[in-house]
């Protein structure tokens, strides 16, 4: 066999199948100094982040930031995966609303998820009213977010994870504007399945939005002003952060199937008791959703939301109904009465 001519690396490089040096003379060709490495550019030691943010206060790691300065790791699993659970409650008139029902169903979310914080709900209540004290806000937006946070390896095993708390407090929004509350919501139907029940417990209060998203343009792309998405039998279900009533000949009707048990719905509820009205909680098809004499949409940003129009159709007479009014200013009153509130300490 006869043995391959140059040096030992140029016949390493024709037996890998890289042309060699020899070869490259053979060929003609000239070689020339290598370019010179650019230089990396430096580390930054801090984020320069030039979004604007609303004013607020944030609560993370042990510490109150200003909502610009509240940032989360891009190796969390919240932010990788959605792995994460929250609660919103609402400041009206410097009180929280509900505040109890929502740490319930913050403490029950974080356990089924197997995550855990060290601090109790009454700590938590004490981060929430510091973190509304500090903005200032007598009207708010809260919010309390356990994540899965991650782990300093990089760990796929969930159990590894170190759970992140973080809590904030921005101004009172709406899923309806003024001019939406007093004329009704325009509403579209989109054919967007809710991640169904076997596959997402609806009664952990998760990030899992895109379905939510999708109905979203779905009913812009429609020309209406927010959506409601259906169940996998194609029934109503939810919409964006909200739950939807219908009235029909005096008595409420809400979608069981699938949906989150909104606590503003759940004071629905309530407030029919002190009423008297009939509520339930069942099926509703699109005919009947359209066929009702009043719907009204509800959520921790807005309370009790009037809906006058659904896809093409016009609801009841195209006015806010008298029931939907009758519950909206009850369910205001109650923010001011202490067996559903809590003060704000602003001291």
């Amino acid at each position: 066999m006869k043995p391959l001519g140059g040096s030992a690396t140029a016949n390493r490089n024709r037996v890998c199948g890289a042309p060699g040096l020899q070869d490259l003379e053979d060929s003609g060709m000239t070689l020339t100094a290598a370019e010179p490495a650019t230089a990396h550019p430096a580390i930054e030691q801090r984020h320069r982040d030039q979004r604007h943010y609303p004013h607020g206060i944030a609560f993370m790691d042990g510490q109150y930031l200003p909502m610009s300065e509240a940032k989360v790791s891009v190796l969390d699993w919240g932010f990788l995966h959605s792995d994460a659970t929250y609660d919103t409650v609402h400041v009206w008139d410097g009180r929280f609303f509900r505040l109890d029902l929502h740490l319930d169903r913050f403490f029950r979310g974080m356990e089924k998820l197997r995550m855990k914080i060290p601090y109790n709900p009454t700590e938590i209540e004490k981060i929430l009213s510091t973190c509304v004290a500090l903005s200032g806000h007598k009207s708010a937006y809260v919010e309390m977010i356990c994540t899965r946070g991650g782990s300093p390896t990089f760990s796929r095993d969930p159990r590894q994870s170190e759970n992140r708390f973080i809590a904030f407090a921005v101004p009172f929004g709406s899923v309806a504007n003024k001019e939406q509350l007093e004329r009704g919501l325009h509403v579209a139907i989109s054919n967007t399945v809710r991640i169904p029940p076997k596959s997402i417990d609806p009664s952990i209060k998760n990030y899992h939005w895109l379905d939510l998203v999708k109905g979203l343009f779905d009913a812009y792309d429609y020309g209406a002003e927010t959506a409601l998405i259906v169940d996998i039998n194609d029934n109503i279900a939810e919409g964006p952060g909200f739950n939807v009533f219908t009235v029909k000949d005096g008595r409420l009707k809400t979608p069981a199937y699938g949906v989150l048990a909104g606590i503003t719905r759940q004071t629905v509820f309530d407030l029919c008791g002190e009423l008297g009205l009939s509520v339930s909680a069942g099926d509703i098809d699109r005919d009947e959703l359209k066929g009702a004499d009043e719907v009204f949409i509800t959520s921790t940003a807005g309370g009790i939301m009037p809906v006058s129009k659904i896809d093409e159709t016009v609801v009841g007479d195209g006015k806010v109904g008298a029931l939907t009014r009758q519950l909206t200013d009850l369910y205001w009153e109650k923010h001011a009465d202490p067996a559903w509130s809590t003060a704000v300490n602003y001291a």
